[in-house]
């Protein structure tokens, strides 16, 4: 997993990884396991918890594991990233995926892991704060959000879920009052065919139920659409949300509509009667150095 730093959001560099290599314990419980993915940075108890995941395309297979640090500073004597292993696992007899971790720490304080990709949708477990891994106190794997199916669905793919069932990347931040459940609908990494869109529901607790701006249950497939393609960019997804004082920004990414190539995107995020509101950027180049960033 690669690190990139920047000191203004615009130009980035890269500055080390997290791993040198994947962790032993995967390769040997994931063998077709490539690459880690989906990295997710907190800070509670005293530390930063990395969470990420290890999957195979396409197969429910997946895991997310835990790394910590004490500090993000690389030239700190401190700097260290500690390996704390398995969280939490998806076979092929469960409904879920296990990939696309985020915590939220809710108004108590207390870490939630938000997860899952396609299958059965979005699911929350609630993580113990000294630990970092599940928490003993709350077994109970809660549903958040899920595709409603169509009336007329596509045929699906051999061994995967049909597409309409296309939902993951949670984010969930609390925001005056509600905590807001951020996913991806559709198509993701299909260059200038990808269909990405960021979507949003909201809920008074934690755990849900969350519902969309119309008020339908985003367990039913309801969802807000917060960030659409446009002309120039298409496929936004995987969101990320920074709360700060000095504005709240989403960080997400898309593809250039005509040459199909990722890019870093970052727009400022503001709240409107009680939503979130974004925009998707206009101009700029994909280029990994200098990602372009959209306002609002």
């Amino acid at each position: 997993m690669p690190i990139r730093c920047s000191q203004n959001l615009r130009a980035w560099k890269p500055c080390g990884h997290v791993f040198q290599r994947i962790p032993a314990w995967i390769q040997a419980a994931s063998p077709e396991t490539k690459a880690l993915w989906a990295p997710d940075i907190s800070y509670f108890h005293g530390e930063y918890h990395l969470y990420y995941a290890f999957s195979v395309f396409g197969k429910n297979t997946s895991g997310i594991a835990l790394a910590t640090n004490i500090t993000l500073n690389p030239k700190s004597p401190k700097y260290r990233w500690k390996d704390q292993g398995l969280v939490l696992r998806s076979t092929e007899a469960d409904d879920f995926n296990a990939i696309d971790p985020n915590i939220v720490l809710d108004a108590n304080g207390v870490p939630w892991l938000s997860l899952g990709s396609f299958w059965s949708g979005i699911k929350l477990r609630r993580v113990d704060a000294a630990t970092g891994k599940l928490s003993a106190a709350d077994s109970r794997l809660y549903s958040l959000a899920a595709r409603a199916e169509p009336s007329q669905p596509a045929p699906a793919r051999p061994g995967l879920p049909a597409d309409w069932q296309a939902i993951e990347a949670p984010f969930i931040v609390h925001h005056a009052g509600h905590y807001y459940l951020f996913v991806s609908f559709d198509l993701c990494c299909r260059g200038a065919n990808s269909t990405y869109r960021t979507m949003v529901g909201r809920a008074l607790h934690v755990t849900g139920p969350y519902v969309d701006r119309s008020g339908r249950p985003m367990l039913e497939g309801g969802g807000t659409q917060l960030l659409g393609a446009n002309q120039r960019w298409v496929g936004p997804g995987g969101a990320s949300i920074l709360p700060q004082p000095q504005g709240d920004i989403i960080v997400f990414h898309a593809y250039d509509a005509s040459t199909g190539k990722t890019a870093l995107q970052i727009s400022t995020l503001t709240w409107q009667g009680g939503w979130p509101h974004a925009a998707l950027g206009t101009s700029g180049h994909a280029d990994e150095t200098a990602p372009p960033r959209s306002q609002n």
